[in-house]
């Protein structure tokens, strides 16, 4: 009689998973591979000081070894308050290798609100560059005032910078705090650390701005980084090798997931403490850097910067990823005529950084540079690791036209969604509501399934009953040959309830003389492009407001149109 092994009657859906075929995804792999593909390359750059593949591996292992004997693991966050520098950079596997959870941290933010971003995190541990060290033990300080006598103090590891004042770091040192370079000596370069054992462990801690409210802190697990840190160089065509600027905070959205990006392509990170215009064309000379991101306000001053600060002709062509705001069809055809080739993305903290991709069609090249400029200005179509997107009608749910008119919600569903805000269930509940992630960003979608955005839902204007995209008034002031930035906001008007009332910074060589003139000129100019009720019925000029990831900070310039009361019997 012959009998059947049961494991061959199993159905072909039915085979079990093991260890040999299923490991939870995480980036952190991807620096092992580095190191020991290309041990010798060189993976990080800063000032004077450079690091291989093989050492920043092993300076990772140091760093996970240190926080273990300092009994970080799952569960454990840990605080980076830093600007573009190594330890940064490391921090995003040297943490996440020890089990715990990198919490990057807004170094623009004030004291009040690193107090708070520390104690609704419980930070066990606060990693800071010299130069923030006060401002890290200001926090403290408010922490401990409001504690009622049960605070305990974080443990603070300072990062020493050649680059800055020695007087802070012995400072620092003077206070207590442990130096990361003495903190790292403490690791074991060859510490065995280990994996996730579920993908869905969280692997980032990041807080939204927090303008209307207290700060969200939106939590990313290790397979969103994972596939994020490889869509990204998929739809920009990155290739190994890649020479990487750090103009992007990489505490904004772990840097869009481009710190565990480098490391699966092998690349150069070359770190820019302070992000200037200079700094910027001098590391594409020196460094031969290819690619590196940028928010529109960022590339604005690289676009209009003075000669002295500028090396042109770019010696080859240089990738540019912008997000954070939607860039001016105005700016992307100066930098294209730079050398610049712009990529416009879109995404938020809620998605890993940029999950729409305005992905450039070969038919496009033969429009018009202008109209070239305009198609790329829209938010695109979902990347690669986005399973879903759309523009919903934000009363019933459905999706709308796609007619390039019809207003709606951009809404996204996917394994590139955070797993959630911390500690908040009624925000959790407001953005997964049914189904879907809930932008807040007002949008339409073309014909061809391009998302565009017209405004976040707090900044459509509406004057006389009908919406105004500011976004769109902004675009036609971009166009002046005098504006260098502009934004635009409601202001209450007597006649119409509101109208537009747009914020400007004049460039450097325009005469400021007479701003009456120059005023009238502005609203003329956009009386040619646009229909009258569109029209800014006033002008401000006047450096804006703006966040560290260079955002213009639309609540400020709201307080401000507020505090002017309201326009006058418009005349239109």
């Amino acid at each position: 009689m012959i009998t059947r092994d049961p494991l061959e009657d199993i159905e072909i859906d039915d085979l079990p998973k093991n260890a040999a075929n299923c490991a939870p995804l995480t980036p952190l792999w991807f620096l092992e591979r580095a190191a020991t593909v290309h041990p010798t390359r060189i993976a990080m750059v800063h000032g004077s000081r450079s690091y291989t593949w093989l050492q920043t591996y092993h300076r990772c292992r140091r760093l996970a070894s240190a926080l273990c004997k300092h009994s970080m693991g799952a569960g454990s966050i840990v605080a980076v308050i830093a600007p573009n520098i190594p330890a940064t950079y490391e921090a995003h596997f040297g943490i996440p290798m020890s089990g715990a959870v990198i919490n990057p941290v807004n170094i623009r933010l004030n004291a009040s609100t690193i107090a708070f971003l520390l104690g609704h995190s419980q930070s066990s541990i606060v990693i800071v560059d010299q130069e923030f060290f006060t401002l890290a033990q200001n926090s403290l300080k408010i922490m401990k005032e409001k504690s009622q006598g049960h605070f305990n103090p974080p443990l603070l590891v300072v990062v020493a910078d050649e680059n800055c004042d020695p007087e802070a770091l012995r400072y620092a040192l003077g206070q207590g705090a442990i130096e990361y370079e003495r903190f790292l000596e403490s690791g074991d370069p060859d510490f065995a650390w280990k994996a996730p054992q579920d993908e869905w462990q969280s692997i980032s801690l990041g807080y939204t701005s927090g303008t209307t409210a207290s700060p969200k802190g939106v939590v990313l697990h290790h397979r969103g980084a994972y596939l994020m840190s490889l869509s990204n160089p998929l739809v920009w065509g990155m290739n190994e090798g890649v020479v990487y600027l750090w103009t992007l905070p990489m505490f904004h959205c772990n840097g869009g997931c481009f710190t565990w990006a480098l490391a699966a392509l092998c690349g150069t990170n070359i770190c820019l403490r302070q992000v200037t215009a200079k700094g910027v064309y001098s590391a594409v000379v020196k460094h031969g850097v290819t690619h590196f991101c940028a928010a529109p306000v960022v590339l604005n001053t690289i676009v209009n910067a003075p000669s002295e600060d500028t090396i042109l002709p770019l010696p080859h062509v240089v990738h540019v990823m912008t997000a954070g705001a939607a860039p001016p069809p105005a700016l992307l055809l100066a930098l294209s005529r730079k050398g610049f080739r712009v990529l416009h993305t879109y995404g938020l903290s809620e998605t890993y950084g940029p999950s729409t991709i305005c992905t450039r069609k070969p038919e496009w090249d033969s429009l018009l540079p202008e109209t070239r400029a305009r198609l790329n200005a829209r938010q695109g179509v979902r990347s690669i690791t986005l399973e879903r997107l759309d523009v919903i009608n934000t009363k019933t749910g459905e999706p709308v036209p796609a007619d390039g008119k019809t207003i709606g919600e951009i809404v996204m569903r996917g394994n590139v969604v955070m797993k959630g805000y911390l500690q908040n269930a009624k925000a959790n509940e407001e953005a997964f509501a049914d189904g879907w992630f809930h932008s807040e960003d007002l949008g339409v979608k073309h014909q061809d399934g391009y998302i565009e955005i017209k405004d976040r839902s707090k900044d459509i204007i509406i004057s006389g009953g009908e919406n105004v995209s500011s976004v769109e008034v902004e675009n036609s002031l971009y166009f002046h040959p005098a504006v260098l930035e502009a934004s635009v906001v409601a202001r209450a008007d007597e006649r119409w309830g509101e109208s537009p009332c747009a914020f400007v910074t004049l460039k450097p060589e325009i005469d400021k003389s007479d701003e009456q003139r120059l005023a009238e000129d502005i609203i003329k100019f956009c009386k040619s492009r646009r229909p009258a009720y569109w029209v800014p019925k006033s002008v401000v000029f006047g450096p804006l407001p703006k966040t560290a990831t260079g955002k213009i900070q639309k609540h400020v310039l709201r307080t401000k149109a507020k505090q002017l009361g309201p326009v006058k019997l418009s005349k239109l």
